[in-house]
């Protein structure tokens, strides 16, 4: 079955043209959505962003769970979306399948590596396309193409058959145009209705979702500062609105350590995960990869198991100091990436810089384990901007109620 409308943004897969009707009625129904091309449809086959890996793998044998869930609540699914090669980017940009249109800024990429999901929502083609996030795959396009994001707390949703890049990062995750359909697709995912408060009496420091009196709020300085300047008027914006709500607003650092040794922490953990997980299909297969990402491979196949233990207690120490920081009920605010989209003719010393500054500020969720909600803005440059707060763990359906009420609030401002 072929796909009801034109893909005008280049978002579909070509093995991705069918439409998979509900399997039942609720929250979702009259709603539709694309899925990453990660995710397993029963039948069909899995891409994961490379020709030699849907070569070289059967049709799937099993539906991914979130799926399910998505089409029993009454979501329609159309197809399968571009993602960049084993979701090993954040650019966007994929040398097999092309770089999907991202309407909001056209001649700009859309961020990655959930490239065709958010290209495919901001292009009004479905109501909402799954995701992944593993070093910032969904909060970064979300930002670069005006959209509702989501990084859900590590372990939350089911990562079963779904294609992984490093597993002990990779989260599930959804985007949307509009703010009522991301809440319904969150409350759907998290198996709540949207008018049903999340339970308080569940233990503060547990990972389930639950519902958050929020106490205070902390703009995150050190993320600020490697955020262009365009993204200082919306942190400020943001901070004055959970102001408004009767928030005190404290200015921190995330963390006493720098965040370059973020980065380059994460960098290190997830790279090592990625290549334990690849190692043998790419050994073995010997892909074609693009530049970037070949070189990506290339240097998670040199990091040694001792160098991986070494940063993992980094990693552990980090953890543990910014989930201090917020403890049970602190939201902190931060820019979604370092700049807004990159123009499809930047050169590629200034991607890297940009990528860099963007890991320093995604690595912080990352390495925590933590949910972050993107805000789309639209900055005085006239380009799709994100702002995001990040909280606890298991706060994501609090987060991103919190998230909607201050994007109103600043919508009826005209901010």
């Amino acid at each position: 079955m072929t796909l009801p409308f034109d893909d005008t943004v280049g978002a579909w897969v070509p093995h991705g043209h069918f439409r998979l009707p509900p399997t039942g009625q609720g929250p979702l129904t009259g709603l539709a959505f694309a899925a990453k091309d990660l995710y397993d449809v029963a039948g069909h086959r899995t891409g994961a962003g490379n020709p030699a890996w849907l070569r070289t793998h059967e049709p799937a044998d099993a539906t991914s769970p979130l799926i399910a869930q998505l089409l029993q609540a009454g979501a329609t699914l159309h197809g399968k979306v571009i993602t960049d090669e084993l979701a090993y980017s954040i650019q966007g940009e994929n040398v097999h399948y092309g770089t999907p249109r991202n309407t909001r800024a056209p001649d700009r990429v859309p961020g990655g590596s959930s490239s065709g999901s958010a290209a495919a929502v901001a292009g009004g083609l479905v109501d909402f396309a799954l995701g992944t996030d593993t070093g910032g795959s969904t909060r970064v396009p979300a930002s670069y193409c005006g959209l509702w994001g989501l990084r859900t707390t590590q372990g939350l949703l089911s990562t079963q058959h779904v294609v992984p890049l490093s597993p002990l990062f990779d989260t599930m995750t959804w985007l949307a145009a509009r703010s009522d359909v991301f809440e319904r697709v969150g409350s759907a995912l998290l198996g709540l209705p949207v008018d049903m408060p999340l339970s308080a009496a569940l233990d503060a420091q547990s990972d389930a979702p639950r519902e958050i009196a929020w106490r205070e709020a902390i703009v995150l300085t050190d993320a600020c500062a490697q955020a262009d300047a365009a993204f200082a008027p919306l942190i400020d914006a943001v901070a004055g609105a959970l102001q408004e709500t009767g928030l005190p607003v404290a200015q921190q650092a995330a963390s006493s350590t720098d965040l370059e040794t973020w980065r380059r922490t994460y960098i290190t953990v997830s790279a090592w995960d990625a290549w334990r997980t690849h190692q043998a299909w790419i050994t073995d297969v010997r892909p074609d990869f693009g530049p970037a990402i070949a070189g990506r491979w290339q240097a998670a196949a040199s990091i040694g198991a001792d160098e991986a233990a070494t940063a993992a207690a980094v990693q552990a120490r980090l953890r543990d100091e910014v989930r201090t920081l917020l403890g049970a009920d602190r939201v902190a605010v931060l820019p979604s990436a370092s700049s807004a989209a990159i123009a499809h003719t930047a050169d590629p010393a200034t991607v890297d810089a940009i990528r860099a500054q963007t890991f320093r500020i995604t690595s912080i969720a990352g390495l925590a384990g933590l949910p972050q909600v993107n805000i789309p803005f639209i900055g005085g440059d006239g380009l799709p901007a994100g702002v995001s707060l990040l909280g606890p763990a298991g706060s994501d359906l609090a987060l991103i109620r919190l998230a909607i009420s201050i994007g109103t609030r600043l919508s009826a401002l005209g901010t």
